[in-house]
């Protein structure tokens, strides 16, 4: 899983070099235009009122420019960026210390926030809404309780399962802001910003048809482009064109869709072993060899988004679009198989 080249997550190696590529300022951001809107007006705002920004939540499927957007907050409000994640803050006094260390107007970023420990989170409320610290000092009845206060900061929270967050923490966020996922034209205006950073030759043809495969998210879109870089450099001209990319990307195995192998396999097991469906998700991880969970969390979301798994009470179906895309049609269905479940 970690390998796919379609896969949203950052993988080993990847994070020095993405971030050469991240825009630094608002204007230079490509794409979820309305969460630039309610920016640029709330951080003009705050600047003219010489306040913190208030607290902002991002939450959508990752890779689509939540931390990018942190780090963009943080300049424009001529602040530091404190980079840190929900399972790194172990206790309510490792918060304590990065709080306590905070000047006005910088921005606490918290990635995974949603997997906060509950007594971090308790921390957290006081902090958020009062700008101050709760401390309890000793134990027992010589206990003392202590307040201390602290600088004006922005918290921005960002979560990929915005449900699993709970109610008192999310309702502490003045703002919050759904990341969806990229249009073709968006990711290939991405795609020809990126080149150019990086002295990549591409013509616009070739920056579209790697957009349209990059499954909406810029993360994808840079790392296909620079294996089609490399691709090209080495079989071609050292020209990113449209013949260069469709045969860089058919080496990749990533389809006009987008898919890869592991989703053209848990489609074809819908529909050749279980007639298209339904079928339960045990029985489909067993069935391909994956965890449960990662099926669920990783290989599903965009396969049901694009509309090519439909999720019933009984199970996951394949889509009419699913058919076609292996160009059958549900008239084409085979005796289902026996399998080891049938036992």
């Amino acid at each position: 899983m970690e390998d796919r080249i379609v896969t949203p997550s950052v993988l080993n190696g990847e994070g020095e070099n993405e971030y050469s590529l991240r825009p630094k300022k608002l204007n230079e951001y490509i794409g979820q235009e309305n969460v630039k809107n309610k920016l640029k007006i709330f951080i003009q705002a705050a600047k003219n009122r010489n306040e913190a920004l208030d607290h902002v939540l991002f939450y959508g499927p990752p890779g689509l420019g939540k931390t990018t957007l942190a780090n963009i907050i943080a300049r424009e409000m001529g602040g530091n960026l404190k980079v840190t994640s929900g399972p790194a803050i172990e206790k309510a006094g490792d918060l304590a210390a990065i709080l306590t260390n905070l000047n006005n107007m910088d921005v606490l970023f918290i990635d995974e926030i949603h997997r906060l420990n509950r007594s971090v989170e308790e921390i957290l409320y006081p902090a958020m809404e009062d700008y101050a610290l709760d401390i309890v000092i000793g134990k027992g009845a010589s206990a003392k309780s202590i307040r201390l206060d602290l600088p004006n900061f922005t918290l921005i929270g960002a979560t990929t399962r915005i449900g699993l967050l709970t109610a008192p923490l999310r309702d502490r966020f003045g703002m919050l802001c759904p990341m969806e996922f990229y249009s073709e034209d968006e990711l290939s205006e991405i795609i020809l910003r990126s080149a150019d950073i990086l002295n990549i030759e591409i013509d616009a043809k070739a920056a579209k048809e790697i957009g349209r495969r990059s499954r909406g998210t810029p993360r994808i879109a840079n790392r296909i482009l620079k294996r089609v870089r490399d691709y090209s450099e080495v079989k071609g001209n050292g020209i990113i064109d449209m013949e260069s990319s469709k045969a860089a990307l058919k080496l990749l195995e990533v389809d006009n869709e987008g898919f890869d192998s592991i989703d053209n396999k848990i489609l074809k097991a819908i529909i050749d072993n279980f007639n298209g469906g339904p079928v339960g998700l045990e029985t489909l991880a067993y069935f391909i060899g994956e965890e449960l969970d990662t099926i669920q969390d990783v290989y599903e979301p965009y396969l049901i988004q694009k509309g090519f798994i439909i999720r019933t009470p009984r199970g996951r179906m394949a889509s009419d679009s699913a058919y076609r895309h292996f160009n059958r049609s549900r008239s084409d269905k085979k005796p289902r198989q026996s399998t080891l479940f049938d036992k």
